[in-house]
């Protein structure tokens, strides 16, 4: 058996994250991956790129900060390799390409700036492919601060693929137009419309967090109905409730019914009556995706 430590950099619009996962090994067998460690911080990046379209100086410093920390956790875990990738409020800021430089030359870290197919294809390297029935019909939601990933599925392939500017954050910011709410809920059902019994693949810190509240056994789907009612519930609770009695995160609570909302139109419009939520993303399919580079290029 070897023993082999993997890491990814996730730079998004609510925040960044750190996951380091092991890699273990056995001859005739496909590598299994376990969470080592997972860092979570909530610069919200999204903010400054979507409202003026720079990154603040508090916020450049931040990121710095962080990828200090980040590059000193990595060697603390003796990671053998790394990936950083920047989404959405990476790609709008004007200053974005000075920021990585800056992180690189004090960090040493590389980021990666990706567009949403990118994205896409990266979240798809995890264990998308394995939770999916061939016989099956899907519709996966990714849904972050600066936009959301859709993609279609259908007997294992993938028939669509599109990036939309509607994110948690955004919508906070009252940044989403009627036009393209509307460009979303086309696209949907445009691409579903044919296919029969549609399920929605979930992924996102909202939607595993509504999973969390639910109480339901890891593996069972989330009902539509289900889904509604905490809508209308988390609706009317305040944000200070939201943080007293449900305990979450003050960054989590600002977006957690944008979120709800996303999902909701993703059901609504596939015809869905269920979302599953496999507790995956970008992080976790740039590890494997990285393992798998790193494995071909030595064969």
């Amino acid at each position: 058996m070897k023993l082999k430590k993997v890491a990814a950099i996730d730079v998004g619009s609510n925040a960044v994250r750190l996951l380091i996962s092991n890699v273990v090994i056995n001859k005739g067998k496909q590598p299994t991956f376990t969470k080592n460690a997972m860092i979570r911080v909530p610069i919200r990046l999204g903010q400054d790129s979507f409202t003026v379209g720079e990154i603040s100086k508090r916020n450049r410093h931040r990121m710095i900060d962080a990828m200090k920390a980040f590059r000193l956790l990595l060697k603390i875990h003796n990671v053998d390799t790394y990936m950083a990738c920047g989404t959405s409020a990476l790609r709008e800021a004007n200053n974005s390409q000075k920021l990585v430089k800056k992180i690189k030359k004090e960090t040493g870290i590389k980021i990666d700036i990706i567009d949403g197919r990118r994205e896409a294809e990266i979240i798809a390297s995890s264990e998308l492919y394995d939770l999916m029935k061939p016989d099956k019909a899907y519709l996966y939601v990714d849904v972050g601060g600066g936009s959301t990933e859709l993609t279609v599925f259908s007997k294992g392939s993938i028939l669509a693929s599109k990036s939309f500017k509607i994110g948690t954050v955004r919508l906070l910011n009252k940044m989403v137009s009627e036009d393209v709410w509307s460009q979303l809920r086309l696209w949907i059902s445009k691409h579903t419309h044919a296919l029969e019994n549609v399920a929605v693949v979930g992924s996102g810190g909202n939607i595993n967090k509504l999973f969390k509240l639910s109480g339901k056994k890891y593996g069972t789907p989330l009902t539509y109905i289900y889904m509604n009612d905490q809508y209308e519930l988390l609706n009317k609770m305040s944000y200070d409730t939201m943080i007293s009695d449900l305990h979450l995160n003050p960054d989590r609570a600002d977006v957690i019914v944008p979120a709800t909302r996303i999902y909701l139109m993703a059901m609504k419009y596939s015809g869905a009556a269920h979302i599953h939520v496999p507790k995956i993303g970008l992080a976790d399919g740039m590890v494997k995706l990285l393992y798998k580079e790193k494995s071909t290029k030595k064969s």
